[in-house]
């Protein structure tokens, strides 16, 4: 016993509980030194510690999540504050009669078996300490070995933000092994209280809530398995999995882009309400709109994370940038109409009142003398008076005159097409379009009655649309 107890304080004067650098003599000297009520501890003489405790070992995975450090969605990457618990039973290891646990030296995990453990999402990761390293190793009355490190983790997770802000991301864990195959080593949840792990085979869930985020982590049931290698070492490895849940807060981004550029477009539908002739203040409306929506859509998309496709929130606003448009698009149109009703349409009226009075009354005749003395009349008494008639020659002249007396611009020459007749096509569509300027310049703003009734129906619509799609 004396003899033990130098390397014991030499032990602790250099040591002081600290970790120090591996040597085979304080190694060996660890294994027999007192630790608990003046146990000593040995390892067994034939213990090899490169072979497993035996075939199909389970080694339990523990995981206290601390805190979720942050999030970061550029990188791709979610920082975790943890305790990691690994245990398994070692039959070829034994502890002092009436002792529950003896707790040996971090560096004490060189002389005996250890899982490969890898975590094959795993980014980076540090070791907390203190005054000392947050590691442990702990052999138990049963035989079981128990590994304890408090770390910080950064975990690569693979997301996709088309769906952003609505997106759900989900990123897996696996705690597995990279040596042994499911034939020697099988990885799963250890059934431990809440404080050792997140929880029993019944995928118990722990949530944090972050500012733009709530993450949840969920323990998978059933084991899975990983197929790698290379041509006879070709292999089924097993992994216990944990999948973090991220879900996004959604009442800020509803406060700060749905709802302003909602309200923007229904402010766009006040200008169906103004008269048409005041220009400045309806244009001044529609632009103002127009351009604050534009502006909101380029500090979303600077903002945002990067995706490959058009993002759920960019679809948005290009659509209230879209009605906003249609809505000035639609006031061009009422002025366009109004310009066609008070200049050319009045013109127009009057050139078919002169065609229509041109066709239905007969045209004066202007015949010069010669042609009176040459022009044989012919006529009938009726009652004391002479009816005169005019011969053939006659009816082509007055067809002539009738021809003439037609101007130019009438829209009945309009709508004949160079051919020389007119066709029923033609002349329906020239009057659809005529209708149609008319009834978008009329004075008492017909168009703007329909687009009021028209433009929230179909803002209604696409909202529906939207976030059914979406939201399923």
């Amino acid at each position: 016993m004396w003899k033990l107890l130098m390397p014991l304080l030499a032990l602790v004067a250099f040591g002081g509980g600290a970790t120090f650098p591996a040597n085979k003599e304080l190694l060996e000297c660890a294994s027999q030194i007192l630790y608990m009520d003046q146990h000593s501890y040995q390892v067994p003489t034939d213990y090899n510690r490169n072979i497993p405790p035996g075939k199909n070992t389970t080694v339990y995975i523990g995981v206290n999540i601390i805190r979720v450090s942050g999030v970061d969605e550029n990188k791709q990457e979610i920082t975790l504050d943890v305790f990691l618990q690994v245990s398994w039973t070692e039959d070829r290891l034994n502890v002092p009669h009436r002792v529950p646990f003896i707790d040996l030296p971090w560096e004490f995990r060189q002389l005996i078996w250890t899982p490969d453990l890898y975590i094959w999402q795993l980014q980076t990761m540090k070791i907390l300490s203190v005054l000392q390293e947050m590691a442990s190793l702990r052999l138990y009355a049963n035989r079981t070995v128990t590994v304890s490190i408090g770390a910080t983790i950064t975990i690569k997770c693979d997301m996709d933000f088309v769906l952003y802000p609505l997106d759900v991301q989900n990123c897996d864990i696996d705690f597995g092994s990279y040596k042994y195959t499911t034939e020697d080593v099988r990885f799963e949840w250890r059934e431990v209280a809440r404080w050792l792990g997140l929880g029993p085979v019944g995928n118990e869930r722990s949530e944090f809530r972050l500012p733009k985020y709530v993450v949840t982590f969920v323990t998978a049931k059933s084991n899975h398995i990983h197929i790698f290698g290379e041509g006879m070492f070709l292999g089924e490895h097993s992994a216990a999995r944990m999948q973090i849940i991220l879900s996004r807060e959604l009442r800020s981004y509803l406060l700060e882009s749905y709802l302003p550029s909602s309200l923007f477009v229904i402010i766009s539908w006040g200008s169906f309400c103004v008269i048409p002739e005041i220009v400045p203040g309806r244009m001044v409306l529609l632009v103002t709109t127009l351009l604050s929506l534009v502006t909101m859509f380029d500090t979303v998309s600077t903002n945002s994370p990067d995706a490959l496709e058009l993002k759920c929130i960019e679809v948005w606003l290009i659509s209230c940038t879209i009605f906003v448009f249609l809505a000035l698009l639609e006031y061009f149109v009422v002025l366009f109409g109004i310009r066609y009703d008070k200049s050319w349409s009045r013109r127009r009226q009057d050139l078919r009142r002169a065609a229509s009075a041109a066709q239905l009354g007969p045209p004066p005749l202007h015949i010069n003398h010669l042609q009176r003395l040459s022009t044989p009349v012919t006529g009938t008494p009726q009652g004391g008076m002479f009816s005169p008639t005019l011969s053939v020659e006659d009816e082509g002249l007055k067809q002539q005159f009738e021809h003439q007396a037609i101007q130019r611009d009438s829209p009945i020459l309009e709508s004949i097409p160079p051919g020389g007749r007119a066709t029923g096509f033609v002349t329906r569509m020239r009057g659809i379009i005529d209708n149609g300027v008319m009834f978008c310049g009329a004075q008492h703003g017909a168009l703007d009655k329909y687009a009021l009734m028209i433009f929230p129906m179909c803002f209604l619509l696409f909202n529906v649309i939207y976030w059914t799609t979406y939201l399923s």
